[in-house]
């Protein structure tokens, strides 16, 4: 079987990996080249859109693709809900592969908000010091709250920068644990952070950090995925391949 990977997470990461393993498997990862010097995949790997819906339906069927697998980031709504469109529109079986949403656990301080201008907001118009832990999309709209200092860090320059009279940029590449980011929050005097609630190990250090320090977290919720199947975990998604490739057998593909 042929299956098309969308990548962008440690899990589609794992996955192509995994996949890459066996046999009855021909895998290639795509990504959407966001990143400037992606990690090492393992696998065949294609870089950059395919061109909306169309590009994506035309690719399925050239390709002739037999599965699709949506591991992309969890507030990817955009390339998921193209994913199962196309995925119909050329007669591909499609999963996607969502980890779990954090919990909220006790001392935790979240301000869930819907979109960046509620984030915005719930920071206030007295001065506070900010980490935004958001991709480069996301911090833009922070320009119209430029009496804050904003710690930014990603893994690419952030290029443009921020509109802003005061941000620090830090570039590194995670995962990060709780006592990296506890040391970061408190070399630079954070006063809240401002995340999104990505699940996961490799990016839950600073939200464990800011409930040892009792700091508020402002808590940017998922996006509204296109409804399809879905599963948590790599080991759910090879039991979903698994049966699709005992009824392509079936029926002699």
């Amino acid at each position: 079987m042929k299956i098309l990977v969308l990548g962008g997470t440690a899990e589609a990461r794992v996955l192509a990996g995994k996949l890459a393993d066996r046999k009855d498997i021909d895998v290639t990862l795509s990504l959407a080249g966001r990143t400037a010097k992606p990690r090492a995949q393992g696998v065949p790997t294609r870089i950059g859109g395919f061109g909306g819906v169309q590009g994506l339906t035309a690719y399925l069927r050239d390709e002739r693709v037999d599965a699709l697998i949506d591991a992309t980031h969890p507030y990817a709504d955009t390339i998921s809900a193209n994913a199962v469109r196309a995925a119909d529109q050329a007669g591909v079986p499609v999963l996607a592969l969502r980890r779990a949403p954090w919990e909220r656990t006790p001392g935790d301080q979240w301000i869930e908000v819907g979109s960046v201008p509620e984030a915005v907001a719930a920071l206030g118009a007295v001065t506070r010091r900010v980490f935004l832990a958001l991709g480069r999309n996301e911090i833009d709209g922070f320009a119209m709250a430029p009496q804050h200092t904003y710690l930014v860090r990603s893994v690419d320059p952030v290029d443009p920068p921020l509109s802003v009279p005061h941000a620090i940029y830090l570039t590194a590449r995670g995962p990060f644990s709780e006592a990296v980011d506890r040391a970061l929050l408190e070399r630079h005097r954070i006063d809240v952070i401002v995340a999104k609630n990505s699940g996961g190990d490799a990016s839950y250090g600073k939200i464990a950090a800011a409930r040892a320090l009792h700091l508020p977290v402002v808590m940017l919720e998922r996006p509204a995925m296109a409804d399809t199947a879905s599963v948590e975990t790599v080991e759910e998604v090879f039991a979903w391949l698994d049966h699709a490739v005992t009824l392509a057998a079936t029926r002699g593909v």
